[in-house]
């Protein structure tokens, strides 16, 4: 009993350094629909006024895959825009600009139990930033001069939308959700606000999946999970490449 409550602390510690390593916004914390009341429950979920999908952000509109190369071997993961269209979207158009190329894996836990490789924060591509620093940047879109931030987007088991700006739990709904945390999932690192996400991600080591609801998963690993798996703290991407699927990529498209 004891050894498995020290295990949940640790674990509670660890996730903590998702949301701390995710992107820190400049401005206040993002509005987001509020809340339904703490007795609403659903069987099937529900559809708030924040799943309507986001606009001027690009999409990925089906599938894509990414090949990304670190110490000379390769990961290759499939993103799904079927289910998560903005967060997969906003990953492609970031690997496509080459913002990933050169960038380092920040932090790396792999202990009580292998928990996530994260990566992603743009200031590490200066090898004189300070390494403790790590983990507060975020994508600055050149179109604007400002940080591009992505809205939480989570799909329910039952549903046709997305859920955006709020957990699962904020949003009364209590399906799962479709793209959940097992062994090899891409998802995106963010601050405390839902809609604090940029360019930083994360790599699963193993099934975490009480992170599901509460993080965007947007695509999985489908081949070189020994490579990921040999990832630690200070490793560089060597480069990230869309090789397949980048025809699904919609920068104007509009919500519906």
């Amino acid at each position: 009993m004891l050894r498995t409550l020290r295990q949940w602390l640790a674990l509670l510690v660890v996730t903590s350094a998702i949301v701390l390593g995710g992107c820190l916004p400049q401005q206040d914390s993002q509005s987001s629909a509020a809340s339904p009341s703490p007795t609403q429950t659903a069987s099937a979920p529900v559809t708030p006024a924040s799943s309507l999908q986001p606009s001027g952000i690009p999409r990925l509109e089906g599938k894509a895959t990414v090949a990304i190369v670190v110490k000379g071997g390769t990961i290759t993961a499939e993103l799904d825009g079927t289910n998560a269209p903005i967060t997969a979207g906003n990953f492609v158009d970031l690997v496509q600009r080459g913002v990933y190329n050169g960038l380092v894996f920040h932090r790396v836990v792999r202990e009580p139990q292998p928990f996530v490789v994260q990566g992603g924060d743009p200031q590490s591509k200066n090898p004189n930033f300070p390494p403790e620093q790590l983990g507060t940047g975020s994508f600055n879109d050149p179109a604007t001069g400002q940080p591009r931030y992505v809205p939480l987007e989570i799909m329910p088991v039952g549903a046709k939308t997305p859920v955006y700006h709020q957990t699962l739990d904020a949003a009364g709904v209590t399906a799962k959700p479709k793209l959940t945390h097992k062994r090899g999932a891409l998802a995106m690192a963010r601050s405390q606000p839902p809609d604090s996400a940029s360019s930083q991600f994360y790599i699963t080591l193993a099934n975490v999946n009480f992170l599901d609801g509460n993080y965007a998963v947007f695509g999985y690993v489908t081949e070189g999970m020994e490579t990921v798996d040999k990832i630690q703290q200070g490793d560089r991407i060597e480069s990230a490449k869309v090789v397949k699927g980048l025809e699904n990529l919609k920068t104007d498209a509009k919500k519906g």
